[in-house]
């Protein structure tokens, strides 16, 4: 599950706390929706990885360690914070 990819590549970030979203089923019958979800997702993380960055360094840290997984869903809300 892409879910389970996504927590064991956030935990080279050391979160202090970490929920990962499954919300594909908000979203029947809009772009990108796709039957059995794993289409769109949110993240909420704390870690001590974010101190000092903006808003958009940290969104682009989680993309960077997240990799290919990103390409592959349709959409990625995140909500970060530094522990």
């Amino acid at each position: 599950m892409i879910a389970d990819e996504m927590a064991e590549r956030l935990a080279e970030l050391a979160p202090t706390a970490l929920e990962i979203i499954d919300e594909s089923e908000d979203h029947r019958g809009h772009a990108g929706y796709q039957d059995g979800g794993q289409s769109h997702f949110r993240i909420r993380m704390n870690s001590a990885a974010f101190g000092g960055l903006s808003r958009l360094q940290r969104h682009r840290l989680v993309h960077n360690t997240l990799g290919d997984i990103v390409p592959r869903i349709h959409a990625l809300a995140l909500e970060l914070d530094a522990a």
